[in-house]
């Protein structure tokens, strides 16, 4: 595993925290990260890795069955009268009221919140000011993330989390909330975001872990876990040309014509490519060179654990 840096001014701090279900399966097993002031940190996993898990403890929704918990300087769970007024919460479903309108669903829950926004101003954040009158069972599903998210943004958090904030978005929602969220993080909100969405992680993210079966595999800056996988290149060989014609300095595998080139030199590997594909006068089809992305990371620790079951 490797550790998390601890910011200087932590909003958030977990210290090798556990939970466990009845039956004796363990979620959640030793896990620790803190999040500091201002900093967006998404937490991924395969599914049933523990996310939720892991976020519904800092939400203070569930007591840890082991190690600490802080948010805020307090324990979530016992001292929830003291966490909840200053953070936000954005669950992967939310449950509404189908009968009333948009604008009455706000007022409803402005009226349990302290400090609450105006409705206007909440429903102008997530672009629903147009929606106000509709009855809450008429919107889109994309339209209803809109309607959690503005309710989470109601008390105007210190601390916000997000599940899953953009699931059922289509492309323009999806880039108008990340817009919404680079700007409360600069304004000095610190988020935690999961998401299934790696584009959106790495777009956003300031840091990140990549939880599997209840640990933390990987962490750091999405530039941090990237660079520690290979880069690859990618090509097809015209009728004819044999891979076994490629430099040996190049370690390639192929499937047919398809050759696929995993490097930690990318653009010493790529220029040799290219100077002997010139001097062998060799057309390279479908040429694609790129860097890791943080799809790759994701999908060689699910791989690897995948691995790890069936040896079992």
């Amino acid at each position: 595993m490797t550790p998390t840096s601890h910011p200087d001014d932590p909003v958030i701090e977990t210290d090798e925290l556990r939970r466990t279900y009845s039956g004796g399966f363990t979620a959640v097993d030793g896990v620790s990260f803190s999040v500091g002031r201002g900093e967006l940190f998404a937490l991924l996993g395969t599914n049933g890795a523990g996310k939720t898990s892991t976020v519904e403890v800092l939400e203070g929704l569930a007591r840890p069955d082991g190690g600490g918990v802080r948010v805020l300087g307090h324990n979530p769970y016992t001292e929830r009268a003291a966490v909840r007024p200053r953070i936000g919460v954005m669950l992967q479903e939310g449950g509404f009221p189908s009968d009333l309108t948009v604008a009455e669903t706000v007022r409803m829950c402005a009226g349990c919140t302290s400090g609450a926004r105006p409705t206007d101003e909440a429903l102008g954040l997530v672009g629903l000011t147009g929606r106000a009158r509709v009855r809450v069972k008429q919107l889109s599903g994309g339209e209803r993330r809109r309607l959690d998210l503005a309710l989470a943004l109601l008390g105007r958090p210190e601390v916000l989390f997000l599940d899953e904030p953009t699931t059922g978005l289509d492309a323009e929602g999806r880039r108008d909330t990340w817009e919404l969220v680079r700007a409360l993080r600069d304004e000095g909100t610190s988020v935690l975001l999961t998401t299934h969405y790696l584009e959106e992680a790495e777009a956003l993210a300031d840091r990140l872990a990549i939880m599997h079966q209840g640990r933390i595999v990987t962490s750091g800056t999405p530039a941090e876990v990237t660079e520690a996988r290979p880069a690859t290149i990618r090509f097809v060989l015209p009728h004819g040309v044999l891979p076994e014609r490629l430099p040996l300095s190049l370690r390639a595998g192929a499937e047919g014509r398809r050759v696929e080139i995993r490097t930690r030199r990318l653009q010493e590997d790529l220029h040799e490519l290219l100077r002997w594909a010139r001097e062998s006068d060799v057309q390279l089809a479908e040429l694609d060179a790129r860097s890791a992305s943080l799809e790759d990371a994701f999908l060689d620790i699910a791989a690897r654990g995948a691995e790890t079951a069936d040896t079992r």
